[in-house]
């Protein structure tokens, strides 16, 4: 049984929809230790979140700021796009996103790096007492 990921921010953004007019939509965003939880606002109803996890995000880009909005866009593995604005005033999402992301990917490493230290190829290499 696994644990909830820690919940690093709660609140809301904007994403750019993928149809033909390409709108803002205002959705509920938990940033956690795993990625990005996206939820609808609307509906009144429990709705399924859509997730974009840290191993599947490349990166954090395209920042620009606009009449007090800060654009950014969520690259993830497969080339999509993910598109969002927040408000400027305060900590911007995209920062707190893309420190998250960094965190994620150096635990990656550091546990990559781990297991192949750990591994029995490994262990027997530096001339410790080996059968003959």
């Amino acid at each position: 049984m696994s644990l909830p990921a820690k919940v690093m921010r709660d609140g809301q953004l904007e994403k750019r929809s993928s149809g033909l007019l390409q709108l803002w939509k205002r959705k509920r965003c938990v940033l956690t230790e795993d990625g990005l939880r996206v939820h609808s606002c609307g509906g009144g109803g429990s709705s399924k979140a859509k997730e974009l996890r840290f191993e599947r995000m490349v990166t954090v880009d395209c920042v620009e700021h606009k009449r007090g909005l800060v654009y950014f866009t969520v690259v993830m593995a497969a080339g999509k796009e993910v598109d969002f604005r927040c408000p400027q005033d305060g900590t911007a999402w995209n920062a707190e996103i893309a420190l998250a992301l960094v965190r994620h990917k150096n635990l990656e490493a550091v546990q990559t790096c781990r297991d192949r230290h750990l591994s029995p190829g490994h262990l027997g290499s530096a001339g410790e007492d080996e059968e003959l």
